[in-house]
């Protein structure tokens, strides 16, 4: 079983930043792949960013320039900072862990805010 703790959601005003983290339990996080998804309200949950192992990083393609997806395997941590931030980038933020099928974790969530 492997645990995600996510922390570095927030309130903030169109145009700022925030810089999400997520740190794993376990000792084969580094060749996890792992991924950023977020949910609006009423909305279906949608991919924001992933990682591989090797450091290859994938964007949607409303987040990409703003948006960068990195991780720390000495620190069992991956991180997300967001820039530029809109008012549609508010959601649950969630934070997922893969590594052979069946290994399939899902973070809590991190509510992110921006406001108008």
């Amino acid at each position: 079983q492997v645990q995600l703790v996510e922390s570095g959601g927030g309130l903030v005003q169109a145009g700022g930043s925030l810089r999400l983290s997520c740190r794993a339990s376990g000792n084969f996080f580094s060749i996890a792949t792992m991924g950023w998804y977020r949910q609006a309200p009423e909305k279906q949950r949608e991919l924001v960013a992933t990682i591989t192992s090797g450091g290859t990083t994938d964007y949607a393609d409303s987040v990409k320039g703003r948006f960068v997806i990195s991780r720390d395997n000495a620190e069992n941590t991956v991180y997300l900072q967001m820039n530029s931030l809109e008012p549609d980038d508010t959601g649950v933020y969630y934070c997922r862990y893969r590594r052979i099928p069946g290994l399939d974790y899902w973070g809590q969530g991190t509510q992110v805010t921006v406001s108008s």
